[in-house]
């Protein structure tokens, strides 16, 4: 196992020249021989084409920006931005960037504490006019800040939103904030400041918070802002799209490969969700929010408002963005209707931003970025090697059966299949191997969970604190 291990690391390091010639091999790379995420040990690991694993995951097109020396070093796109007409996705093709919207959301309102006019540690309700964050025992002890806020720390619910067909009437941020949207009230339900917990409500207070201190339409000052400073021209945090710009933007696809209605989803939820943009744009606020951390020309921040925002808190997120185990580097990933994206940035000036139109894309961005790991050498993202557990076939015909995560409205079935073990949930499929009687791990991805018993019964799973509860054998 060792030697086909090494022979990854080969093949990467032998196309990492430099230069014109270095993109042009990675292009290639990536073009034709992704690696696995997971190398387990005793198998001989496999390269595949992107366009192998686009038609085998349905997703139509993916676009990739790739960061190195500081820069972005190349650009490139294959497939479709729209099957029905066969229109060819280009690096100037919009996608939904999802969550990633957050990160860039929060340069705003860092902005504005630089400005005096807002602070980090003050009650947004001391700012909030045109809604308020609900009173309770939670808040009598405890405030909701905007630093809790960008960390996920406020106690606020709501994970995330489903976002609206095109045709729907669409409701307006503090609708959503009321719950009079497509998914519950956004309240506190715990004291500020004591748990992490991801919180696409709090983001939608971001919003409202930013457009109430500016006066301005969030869309508006996001371009004023952040947009047009970081040199991204081709995003915008419109909802709906502007119907000129429809010809830009890529369809979004089922799992199965049938185009989300519409079209697309439409997020009033901007901050959380709302942002259109391409890799590039990505890369250049990344490239942008570095060169603030660095005290070098071109940064959206100023040094210290950077550094603070690079700083992880619990859940190791900083102000925005999510911060790597060693703190090397900053990024966020993107999941809407459709629409699957990850942003990483090394503090050294590496990265990369990889966007796809397809609900499965996030079972082919980790081959994209272990391949890019090779590639440039990054530290993190490389394929891992994982050893393979014996144990009793009962333990495995014991996790058959459906699961539910109530707080995040999501459902996960486990099935056999000639054998192997398959777990399922919108957006992902990949078959799943034990490494203890209690853990097992995704090949697709290598994400580990926990199975929890009562007696000999599989009762739940646990996933990063999220506890996925049987519903059915």
């Amino acid at each position: 196992m060792r030697r086909a291990w090494l022979s990854l690391l080969a093949i990467g390091s032998a196309c990492s020249s430099g230069g014109a010639s270095d993109s042009s091999a990675a292009i290639a790379r990536v073009r034709d021989s992704l690696v696995p995420t997971i190398l387990i040990s005793g198998e001989v690991p496999s390269t595949a084409s992107i366009a192998d694993r686009m038609a085998a995951l349905n997703v139509p097109a993916v676009s990739v920006a790739v960061i190195d020396g500081g820069r972005i070093v190349w650009t490139e796109a294959w497939g479709t931005a729209d099957v029905a007409s066969g229109r060819p996705a280009t690096t100037g093709t919009l996608f939904q960037a999802a969550s990633i919207s957050k990160p860039v959301a929060a340069t705003a309102a860092l902005t504005l504490v630089e400005e005096g006019r807002l602070a980090l540690d003050t009650d947004v309700n001391g700012y909030l006019t045109s809604w308020k964050v609900p009173e309770s025992s939670f808040t009598a002890v405890e405030s909701v800040t905007l630093r809790r806020l960008l960390r996920h720390a406020a106690g606020l619910t709501v994970h995330g939103f489903p976002g609206y067909a095109r045709s729907a009437e669409i409701p307006d941020a503090v609708a959503v904030l009321e719950g009079r949207g497509n998914t519950a009230p956004v309240v506190v339900d715990t004291t500020p400041g004591t748990l992490w917990r991801y919180s696409g409500g709090g983001y939608t207070v971001v919003q409202i918070l930013l457009s109430d201190v500016t006066g301005q339409p969030f869309a508006d000052l996001m371009r004023a802002r952040v947009l047009e400073p970081a040199g991204m021209m081709s995003s915008t945090y419109e909802q709906p799209l502007p119907e000129a710009r429809w010809a830009e933007a890529a369809t979004a696809y089922r799992p199965d490969g049938q185009p989300v209605e519409e079209g697309w989803h439409v997020y009033p939820e901007q901050a959380a969700a709302g942002l259109w943009t391409t890799p590039t744009d990505l890369a250049r606020w990344g490239l942008a929010i570095l060169a603030a951390y660095d005290g070098k020309e071109g940064g959206v921040l100023e040094p210290g408002t950077a550094r603070a925002m690079l700083t992880a808190g619990m859940g190791r997120y900083g102000l925005g963005p999510g911060i790597g185990e060693d703190g090397k580097w900053f990024g966020h990933g993107g999941s809407n209707e459709g629409f699957r994206c990850q942003l990483v940035v090394f503090l050294d000036g590496r990265g990369a931003a990889v966007m796809t139109n397809g609900d499965r894309g996030g079972e082919l961005i980790p081959q994209i970025l272990a391949t890019l790991a090779l590639q440039y050498d990054w530290p993190d993202f490389r394929p891992e090697e994982r050893t393979v557990a014996e144990v009793d076939a009962a333990l495995l015909d014991a996790l058959v059966g459906s699961y539910r995560v109530e707080r995040l409205d999501l459902d996960a079935t486990i099935e056999r299949r000639d054998g192997r073990l398959y777990i399922a949930f919108p957006g992902f499929t990949s078959e799943i191997l034990p490494e203890s009687d209690s853990v097992f791990f995704a090949r697709a991805d290598g994400s580990r969970f926990r199975v929890i018993r009562d007696g000999g019964t599989v009762v739940a799973l646990e996933h990063q604190g999220e506890r996925a509860v049987r519903v059915g054998g």
